[in-house]
């Protein structure tokens, strides 16, 4: 099946105004496609007040500066260049995951509704410690459940196989779905703890859906 993929793009301006002073001096900028393409404009407002500015570039996304997904290798790549980033566009759900990532404060501007701010480090640590939790759990667990997915983009078993070497004192049962039924998962009680191999950010909102424990497979990868 062929797959075509539409940009939407917002045309109302950015314009950042006076929050540029509350931004320190090295600023790394990231955006969504909806607004790609007035990041030169929000570069120069920056840099008029003496910000220097860093775009980087993830591995999936056409685009200097966007983050894309759950993919922020954009931030990630200009991380030791900047003092902090600056996201622009609506919700917390790209800013929290460069805030985990980079460990670097995020300020935000939604150019829809002009507000400014800036991810809650306390908030960023909570997820932390829930994080290391899951691998604590993951580590002492022998009986383990692996979610892969056959979306294309987020199909990952491949590397979801690669579990079976690095940890050979574990039992691993391979759970693929297309779309993730959560209610399925309860159907074997004997796991212990669940491995997230789809998008990161299952592991992080929606482990409330579980009983079990359920870690990113890049988090196991970082141990």
């Amino acid at each position: 099946m062929k797959l075509m993929f539409v940009e939407a793009r917002c045309k109302k301006p950015v314009f950042i105004g006076k929050h540029v002073l509350k931004l320190p001096e090295k600023i790394g900028l990231v955006t969504t496609v909806q607004f790609i393409g007035q990041v030169k404009e929000v570069k120069s407002q920056l840099e008029k007040e003496g910000k220097k500015v860093f775009f980087g570039k993830g591995k999936h996304t056409a685009y200097q500066g966007q983050v894309l997904g759950c993919d922020v290798d954009t931030a990630v790549s200009v991380e030791k260049n900047v003092d902090a980033f600056l996201y622009i566009g609506s919700g917390l759900f790209h800013p929290i995951a460069i805030s985990l990532k980079t460990k670097k404060d995020v300020f935000t501007f939604n150019p829809l509704t002009e507000k400014f701010g800036m991810v809650d480090r306390k908030e960023a640590e909570k997820i932390n410690k829930k994080r290391k939790g899951a691998l604590i759990k993951f580590l002492s667990s022998k009986e383990i459940g692996v979610v892969v997915t056959t979306k294309p983009g987020q199909e990952q078993l491949k590397k979801a196989l690669e579990l079976k070497n690095k940890f050979k004192d574990k039992n691993f049962y391979f759970l693929i779905f297309n779309t993730i039924d959560f209610n399925q998962l309860e159907n074997f009680p004997f796991i212990e703890c669940f491995v997230n191999t789809v998008c990161p950010r299952i592991a992080l909102d929606d482990s409330i859906k579980l009983t079990k424990p359920i870690i990113n497979l890049e988090d196991i990868a970082l141990y």
